[in-house]
């Protein structure tokens, strides 16, 4: 590289530090964040790229720019694979993330002061789902689904109920941090009995759904939104799928109603990734995901925790904590000191406050792409009981000498699954 045009070590060290140190605590933690994943380096290269470079506002055939040689293919290309992989007959790729694109099927959908339903945050639910604190709780009227106490499962009962009571416009189905299946046709049933639109939020779940390892909503729903992260493995981003009849409202809703011009950079990167989702082996990674999560479930029950549900039947569980005499946030802290890398998260009926809730979240998608499979799975929860009991007999602490130890073991027990795109 000339002066002119340095690379990035040279341009700027303490950034170009920081990025090298995540890489490393990446290839050196087990990850264990139910929202994030490894992204394969195909998918990095296109984020990379010099597509950053380029405007685009408006959609293909019809931009406010010129230079659009390249763009327009490539954006074209992303949505017919985006439909292909989720058999939907419309896909707008250019939301930011998922949080936006969720706003985007409301602001199509409803008007402001309308009425909708979703399931409550401390229940499971998204923030975007309508709750106060979010734009879609302050500008529509929100109205909160929970789960049964008795097993804290989604209650179609009590849905419909409210459904008859307030006759939402719109009706969500999705999650944050509910670990099992999704009913798409137990909803439909009560959104057409209300007339109501139905939209599933599948971020956590798409992956999942394009391998084949959870039911997919597409026939259910009006309109399905998603990140592009997650299970999908793809780059941070958002992706909307909706029926022909609706294409019209949600790509103006998106543009020019929330967005200006879409980050090519990462549509190219979506691209990537659907092609990917495509391939035989991403049925065989969705498959291992579920495997890997109800493994590490019966490992966790069988060391002594308490898990919501009593299981999963998806890529996420929930461990509640409360017997360990421990909080979720403590715990989660000492267990990353430990080198094991999760949330804590609220619980169903928590009586803790959500900044220090009572459980901790745990996903398997990151370890599921490293190659693990459910015969590795009482280690990861050996590993999280002795940090956890460690932290709970020292009133959260762990020392630095026991977790050092402990990232020892963790090192010992990675080196044999390489994290992919690193």
């Amino acid at each position: 590289m000339t002066e002119r045009d340095p690379s990035l070590a040279n341009a700027d060290p303490e950034v170009a530090e920081l990025i090298a140190l995540e890489d490393q605590r990446q290839r050196d933690s087990i990850r264990l964040i139910a929202s994030e994943n490894y992204a394969s380096k195909a998918v990095l290269e296109a984020c990379a790229s010099s597509l950053t470079n380029k405007y685009a506002e408006g959609y293909p055939g019809k931009r406010y720019y010129e230079g659009m040689d390249y763009i327009d293919p490539l954006e074209r290309l992303a949505i017919e694979r985006a439909k292909a992989v989720f058999g939907a007959e419309h896909a707008n790729v250019q939301p930011y993330s998922g949080s936006p694109a969720n706003l985007a099927a409301l602001l199509a959908l409803c008007e402001p002061g309308e009425t909708t339903m979703g399931l409550a945050l401390p229940a499971g639910g998204h923030l975007t789902h309508g709750w106060k604190v979010s734009a879609t709780g302050i500008y529509y009227n929100s109205v909160q689904y929970g789960v049964r106490e008795s097993d804290h499962r989604i209650d179609l009962d009590e849905v419909r109920k409210l459904a008859l009571e307030h006759r939402p416009k719109l009706i969500w189905v999705g999650h944050s941090a509910y670990p099992r299946i999704l009913d798409f046709a137990g909803f439909a049933s009560i959104a057409e009995e209300v007339g109501a639109y139905l939209v599933a939020d599948i971020a956590h779940i798409a992956g999942l759904v394009a391998g084949g390892a959870h039911p997919s909503p597409i026939e259910h729903c009006h309109v399905v939104t998603t990140t592009t992260h997650k299970t999908l493995r793809g780059p941070r981003g958002g992706l909307i799928l909706c029926r022909k009849e609706l294409a019209k409202a949600i790509d103006k809703a998106v543009f020019p109603g929330l967005q200006g011009g879409p980050h090519n950079h990462t549509t190219a990167a979506k691209a990537v990734a659907f092609k990917e989702a495509m391939d035989p082996s991403f049925k065989i990674y969705a498959a291992t995901v579920v495997a890997n999560a109800k493994a590490l479930a019966e490992a966790m029950i069988a060391t002594g925790f308490e898990l919501v549900t009593g299981g999963t039947d998806n890529h996420l569980m929930l461990v509640d904590l409360n017997n360990r005499g421990i909080s979720g946030r403590i715990g989660a802290r000492a267990l990353n000191h430990c080198g094991i890398e999760l949330n804590g998260n609220s619980i169903p009926f928590d009586k803790r406050k959500p900044f220090d809730p009572s459980g901790i979240r745990i996903g398997l998608a990151a370890l599921s792409s490293r190659g693990m499979q459910p015969e590795h799975m009482p280690e990861v929860a050996r590993l999280i009981d002795k940090s956890i009991r460690e932290a709970s007999a020292h009133d959260g602490a762990v020392s630095d000498e026991f977790a050092a130890g402990m990232r020892s073991e963790v090192a010992d027990f990675l080196r044999e699954f390489p994290a992919p795109g690193l």
